[in-house]
Formats: C-alpha cells, sequence, structure tokens
C-alpha cells in the first residue's frame, strides 16, 4: 500500500520474479500475483497472494472490497518524496485500519533507496514513524537493485505466521 510512483509494482516484481523495468504504466484497480515462498527457519512453504494495489485517488472507494482477507502489508513510501512518507499515516494505515479489523499486521518500507545520496526521509524520522504506527518493522528497499525485497516480504510473513495460534 502506498502513494502512486512509490514502488509497489516494481517491489512486487521483483520479489515474485527478479525482474525490474525502468518504466511502469500506474496499476489500474488491482494486479494479483501468487508466489512460493520457502521458509527455511520454519520449514515450510507457503503460498502467497499479493495483492498490488493501485496508489491513485480514483480508485479509492473500491479498494475497501481488496483489503478482505487481509493478513498483513507493506506500508510503501518513497524516500525522496516527503508526501509519500506522510501519506502513510494519514491515509494508508487509516484505510487499512478502517477495512482490515484482524491480523494488523504491517511493515514500513522506505523504497528506493538506491537513491537515497544526500537527500530523503532521515532514517530516524522513519524509526519514529515505524514506532508511532506499531509497526513490525522498518526496512529501507530498492526494487532496482534488490536490496532488502525479500527481506521485507518474508519477515512479514514469518511474523504472521509465527503470530498464530
Amino acid at each position: 500500500m502506498g502513494d502512486t510512483a512509490v514502488g509497489k509494482t516494481s517491489l512486487v516484481n521483483r520479489f515474485v520474479d527478479n525482474s525490474f523495468k525502468e518504466n511502469y504504466a500506474a496499476t489500474m484497480g488491482v494486479n494479483i500475483m501468487t508466489k512460493l515462498l520457502e521458509l527455511k527457519d520454519l520449514q515450510m512453504t507457503v503460498r502467497l497472494i499479493l495483492w498490488d494495489i493501485a496508489g491513485q485517488e480514483t480508485y479509492r472507494q473500491t479498494q475497501g472490497h481488496y483489503y478482505q482477507g487481509c493478513n498483513g502489508a507493506l506500508l510503501i513510501y518513497d524516500i525522496t518524496r516527503y508526501s509519500s512518507f506522510d501519506n502513510i499515516k494519514a491515509k494508508w494505515l487509516r484505510d487499512y485500519n478502517k477495512f482490515v479489523k484482524n491480523n494488523r499486521n504491517y511493515i514500513l518500507i522506505g523504497n528506493k533507496a538506491d537513491l537515497k545520496e544526500g537527500s530523503g526521509i532521515e532514517k530516524g524520522k522513519a524509526e519514529q514513524l515505524a514506532k508511532d504506527i506499531k509497526a513490525i518493522d522498518l526496512i529501507e528497499t530498492s526494487a532496482k537493485n534488490g536490496l532488502n525485497v525479500n527481506l521485507a516480504f518474508t519477515k512479514l510473513v514469518e511474523f504472521i505466521i509465527n503470530s498464530r495460534d
């Protein structure tokens, strides 16, 4: 979840098929993908169904339907775009909490870490937001070079599994 152009589709594509495209067309509504993920520490393989939800305002009224049955989310902002960071709490977390009544599992993701040099959201500020919103963790990723992408998805899935009764 996150604003348009924060790299949601790029992160999912990097995770699912280890690919990256410089230019993506905006997601229209939702893209659904699946992936088998081997969790060595838990000695199991899980089948993930990933919902890449459009970030455009146009689709906000229909997005509530996409959250049904959700077990976890990546709340994604672009580390070079302050508005996308501010919208995590003001918009995306509010929507998540509105539509997901159980399973409030999410990781705060600062994407585009490859562009961070000299500018961007300060890590301390992001750490404070992660603490304030009670995120499982804060992870900086780069869909472009693959930095921490598998870690983000795997950590979320492992947390969800470990928190079940």
